[in-house]
């Protein structure tokens, strides 16, 4: 947190450092990234990843769209337009917040974006089943992600039991966990725990968590058998 003296922002434990989430699925040799946020650039560099077949975004918000310029050098690359995937509320937003990759005369070098519309039935993505899900994140309709046994839930607040029929028997479900008091948009650390509680995954992930969650081992030792603390650079096979 910019100008933040607390013992999370101060830690030298790098689980502590944590960029905007996002996540990068590699399924056969296709590479599906799940929101691109302002720290886009600097997660692709670090992590050395050098193509991308496709971007689901689950919502509008800033932290998850606005790395979507940094798209280009994988279009400069691949020789085509890349694939995004949301719902026509969120592909309306980002129309808007990147008015110059939609002019009609383009600047050179600008970005080349694909905007492929999304509802609640599953769709499929450069040959790979995805099962969208629709959550609440406070009083706007987003969506998360079931690609298999994976299932990616950020910044949800609450779901139907329709759709929690989606999620349950996941091998994995990655899910936000904000902090520990009330919020009207995202899940406490208790809220969390009780919603993996619900959905019975075989292994759950807490991300999103800001920095008053507290220090990460600290946090991660406390959490019930089957859910952990996820980290920046953590990676698992499903």
């Amino acid at each position: 947190m910019i100008g933040c003296d607390c013992e999370v922002c101060l830690s030298d434990n790098p689980k502590d450092n944590r960029l905007r989430c996002s996540v990068w699925l590699t399924i056969g040799d296709k590479n599906i990234l799940i929101d691109a946020g302002p720290d886009f650039r600097q997660q692709m560099l670090r992590t050395g990843i050098k193509h991308l077949d496709a971007i689901l975004l689950t919502h509008e918000h800033n932290d998850h769209i606005i790395g979507l310029d940094d798209v280009r050098p994988f279009n400069f690359r691949s020789k085509k337009d890349m694939p995004v995937y949301g719902s026509a509320r969120v592909l309306q937003e980002v129309r808007q917040r990147f008015d110059y990759i939609f002019a009609e005369k383009k600047y050179p070098g600008a970005p080349m974006i694909d905007l492929i519309e999304i509802q609640s039935e599953p769709i499929e993505v450069e040959g790979i089943k995805v099962q969208p899900v629709d959550l609440m994140h406070g009083n706007l309709p987003i969506h998360g992600f079931r690609i298999g046994d994976f299932v990616y839930l950020t910044d949800l607040k609450t779901i139907s039991d329709k759709e929690a029929e989606k999620v349950k028997g996941a091998k994995v479900l990655v899910i936000n966990a904000l902090h520990h008091w009330e919020h009207h948009s995202h899940l406490t650390l208790v809220q969390a725990i009780e919603m993996v509680e619900r959905l019975q995954p075989e292994q759950a992930y807490f991300v999103h968590m800001s920095h008053h969650m507290g220090l990460h081992d600290v946090i991660d030792k406390q959490l019930p058998e089957g859910i952990s603390l996820a980290y920046d650079g953590f990676s698992i096979e499903v």
